[in-house]
């Protein structure tokens, strides 16, 4: 018996017919005109290994073409989630932020909110990304590194001091102690007097990825899902304007996956948690709403913008026909961006300005609802203000003097963009399926499908760049003798010091008994799955327990997870 997926697959393919006209002016016309001229035609693919014919006509459109497209802000959502898109609000310009000291992201939020930006969005070093507090022997060299560090309440009122919770939106890039970080913003918010059904942003927490690709975890996948639900179901029920997990394809595609892996992926993760959702008791429009996603934004221009395209038509699709669901919001996809990391060169960096400036523009062209830009001297070390600065002045140069966000989806109608859209459909449900018949996206990450998956195509896009099949200019292209180092942003170890020494106090001013006993009431809740732990987490959080005292009682209770063995 056929599945939905494979029903929808024949519903796309068998839309499609021939187009005599171009078979008669390839053969009569173009074959001649090579021939004549010398040109011996080569394979073109894309990211997604996918054949680029050298033109596409009105015989490569659907038959039902109007109905896919339909209109911006209604069902399926292909031209848009919204009725006006760039016409009535830009996107949230959501520079990434975060390294050193609590202290040091704040003068840099600080810094992008005097330069314009509209949306704020914290990066977190590896010490806070895997649970441990700054003065365990694990972190020593990674505090403040890759991120800003975070080891108890007191780190995070340092970041948000002097800033408005009211009045910003804020994403937060954490998964494994997500729940604990959630915790902890929605605390600061309790203190500055700020309701809880009043502040808005997003958390990362999408788990599944870190399995796949990031590798950031803490627990067995299981005790992650748990906790994913206990967010889910809380914010749905006290925290309405937070997005409680941004499903995101960006570490997949990073890891080396093709856009169409990262399509399919992504989405098959998305699905799972909506399925919790419901088996957690919820109606599907009472929190499908307020899931949104994190996508890449890479170089080969069009592929992105079809991955884009394609992304809101399948999610409409799926929650319409699969999941059942009525309210159009539950339907309407929302995502935000980043342009490329493992595009970016260290040889040639300020080549990475255009890099980046092409994929912001496919980002903004597909339709995205907030995006960040990455600065040219990523591939060295975390931006400085200069490059960050270039970065944010990309995303206006773009909104404020291209045209671009005068018109609706531009790109709309185009043969390429539409067939191309159609069958990166058609590959994100032959994903589907088979992930169906493997037992569902857990088993196929557990079994380490997926991550095979990603490592081949990664392998195989490495050959072809080693071979020159594809060319990076300044790497396998021309190539720059004795270039020079350039300038970058150094974390120096008064950082880590100076949080040691900040954890130190804070250990020292905090009531002991409170710690104790809210630490003791966090590992009996976390023996009954019944219960939702985010209650519990917000009062460790309250009496300033540390992030890694938390995440411990998790280690001890639930243990660790070892990834399977892939060949």
């Amino acid at each position: 018996m056929e599945n939905f997926w494979d029903l929808k697959i024949k519903e796309i393919t068998g839309s499609f017919k021939d187009d005599k006209n171009y078979e008669k002016w390839k053969n009569t016309v173009l074959e001649p005109w090579n021939k004549k001229t010398g040109y011996v035609d080569r394979e073109h693919v894309n990211s997604s290994s996918m054949p680029v014919k050298e033109l596409y006509t009105a015989g490569d459109l659907p038959d039902n073409i109007e109905k896919l497209l339909g209109y911006p802000g209604e069902y399926p959502f292909t031209r848009g989630v919204y009725p006006n898109m760039y016409r009535g609000r830009n996107w949230t310009m959501r520079m990434f932020s975060g390294f050193g000291t609590p202290d040091d992201t704040n003068k840099r939020l600080k810094y992008l909110i005097e330069n314009g930006e509209t949306g704020l969005s914290i990066a977190f070093d590896m010490p806070t990304l895997y649970g441990y507090d700054c003065d365990n022997e694990r972190s020593e060299g990674e505090v403040g590194k890759c991120g800003v560090n975070v080891s108890s309440l007191h780190d995070m009122e340092r970041i948000f001091d002097g800033i408005d919770l009211a009045k910003v939106s804020t994403s937060m890039t954490i998964n494994a102690p997500a729940a604990i970080l959630t915790a902890m913003y929605f605390v600061l918010a309790e203190e500055k007097k700020i309701p809880l059904e009043k502040i808005a942003g997003t958390v990362q927490a999408d788990i599944l990825k870190e399995y796949i690709a990031q590798k950031e975890w803490m627990y067995p996948p299981e005790a992650h899902l748990r906790l994913i639900r206990d967010m889910l179901t809380y914010s749905t029920k006290y925290v309405p304007k937070w997005n409680y997990i941004s499903v995101s394809g960006y570490h997949i595609r990073e890891a080396g996956s093709s856009a169409v892996q990262e399509l399919a992926f992504t989405l098959a993760d998305g699905f799972y948690y909506i399925e919790m959702g419901i088996n957690a008791g919820l109606n599907i429009d009472d929190f499908a709403p307020r899931m949104s996603f994190f996508f890449n934004s890479s170089i080969n221009f069009f592929e992105e913008i079809a991955k884009f395209r394609a992304a809101r038509r399948i999610w409409a699709t799926v929650m319409k026909e699969k999941y059942h669901a009525k309210n159009p919001k539950s339907m309407a996809l929302k995502f935000h961006t980043q342009t490329s990391g493992y595009t970016l060169t260290w040889q040639q960096p300020l080549n990475n300005i255009v890099r980046t400036t092409i994929e912001a523009m496919a980002a903004v062209l597909g339709g995205t609802q907030s995006l960040h830009t990455n600065s040219y001297d990523e591939a060295w070390a975390l931006p400085t203000d200069d490059a960050v600065k270039v970065a944010l002045r990309t995303q206006q140069i773009i909104a404020e003097e291209t045209g671009i966000t005068d018109i609706i989806d531009p790109l709309g109608g185009s043969y390429y963009l539409e067939r191309l859209t159609s069958d990166m459909e058609v590959e994100a449900y032959k994903y589907f399926s088979e992930i169906e018949k493997m037992g569902g996206i857990l088993n196929a990450v557990k079994s380490g499908y997926i991550q095979k998956e990603i490592a081949d195509t990664s392998y195989k896009k490495q050959l072809r760049i080693e071979n020159n099949d594809d060319i990076i200019v300044g790497v396998n292209r021309y190539v720059d003798k004795d270039e020079k180092p350039i300038n970058t942003l150094k974390i120096s170890d008064i950082a880590e010091n100076g949080q040691i020494n900040q954890l130190r106090e804070v250990k020292g001013k905090r009531d002991g008994n409170k710690v104790a006993e809210s630490l003791k009431k966090l590992r009996n809740a976390m023996e009954d799955e019944s219960i939702n732990l985010m209650p519990y987490i917000m009062d460790c959080v309250r009496n300033y327990c540390t992030i890694e005292e938390i995440s411990n009682i998790g280690r001890d209770i639930f243990g660790q997870w070892k990834e399977p063995k892939i060949y």
